[in-house]
């Protein structure tokens, strides 16, 4: 007896993508899919690629090898038919501060060939889906950040697409203004849309994103759900010690009740399988302080992609 599995197209996929400039390869042979309902976030340091894969996947760079397909088509050949179902907040503020917060939804909407009627239809609806309902007549100039970021995730939702591209959606955001843009994004995750993310938070990415895709120099280094990877490449405690003495600690005896030992700044990082062991001895050094808590995201993108500032790309 045999049976045929079932295969589900994915809503978009990405295939063997590179992108250089000059002598520099930014992107280097890179893939991945995207499934309807997904959030797939991508993370990296800055230079990492995750930039350039956005404008490559808008049609609006051309990949030097690859192939980028969305909804059964191709792109950039596809471009118009792609980005008629694509919704996409870029990290710099492009809306048009002559226009009120209502005239920017309608401007955009002319773009995808929307009837005015059918435009002004849907902008309540949005603007309340932003928490905008009273600024309808006010100009982005008279808006607090985090108000401008959800305005033009509202605009990315004129056209209702199937996909939205968010490159650092939250960026720049105080605390509060993050988390209700959290808030929106689950709002549309649950009412089927799909999201591509690149950010710089981790606790964005754990929070929001179905699965996570790690860039380092234009290449892909780790793929799968966030706890997935959390398990695969960390011990599960770490112990964070710091204050007076905390750098003798890492040549020292402690030393060998942890798999690893990293410094950062004033803080030793102390990675172990069990932390008990290690924070009876710790107890014995009253003038430390310890911070014991489980691995995170950012434990891991720290040793996929090291701890080094590095400059922006």
């Amino acid at each position: 007896m045999s049976s045929i599995a079932a295969t589900v197209e994915p809503l978009f996929a990405v295939s063997h993508l590179s992108k250089r400039y000059g002598e520099n390869t930014v992107v280097d042979d890179l893939s991945f899919e995207i499934a309807a309902g997904e959030c797939l976030g991508v993370i990296g340091p800055n230079g990492a690629g995750k930039t350039t894969t956005i404008r490559m996947c808008l049609g609006q760079s051309v990949p030097d090898a690859g192939s980028i397909t969305a909804f059964g088509l191709s792109m950039p050949l596809d471009a118009l038919a792609i980005k008629a179902q694509l919704g996409v907040v870029s990290q710099l503020d492009t809306l048009d501060p002559d226009f009120s917060c209502a005239e920017n939804l309608l401007v955009y909407g002319r773009y995808f060939g929307m009837h005015s009627a059918q435009i002004r239809e849907r902008i309540p609806a949005l603007l309340a889906f932003a928490s905008l309902t009273g600024k309808a007549t006010a100009k982005p100039g008279e808006l607090s950040g985090g108000m401008k970021r959800r305005l033009s995730l509202a605009r990315s939702l004129v056209n209702n697409p199937r996909l939205l591209l968010l490159d650092e959606p939250t960026t720049g955001l105080d605390p509060q203004a993050r988390h209700l843009m959290w808030e929106r994004l689950q709002l549309l995750l649950q009412e089927g849309k799909s999201i591509l993310l690149t950010t710089h938070f981790m606790d964005e990415a754990e929070r929001l994103c179905t699965r996570l895709l790690v860039l380092d120099h234009g290449k892909k280094i780790a793929e799968g759900r966030p706890r997935d990877l959390i398990s695969q490449h960390l011990e599960p405690d770490v112990v964070e010690v710091y204050g007076v003495g905390a750098m003798a600690l890492v040549d020292g005896p402690l030393k060998a009740l942890a798999a690893r030992v990293e410094v950062s700044g004033e803080t030793v990082f102390f990675y172990t399988q069990d932390a008990k062991p290690l924070l009876q001895a710790l107890g014995a050094q009253p003038q430390l302080r310890t911070l014991h808590r489980p691995a995170n995201l950012e434990d891991l993108f720290l040793k996929l992609t090291g701890r080094q500032i590095r400059e922006d790309a």
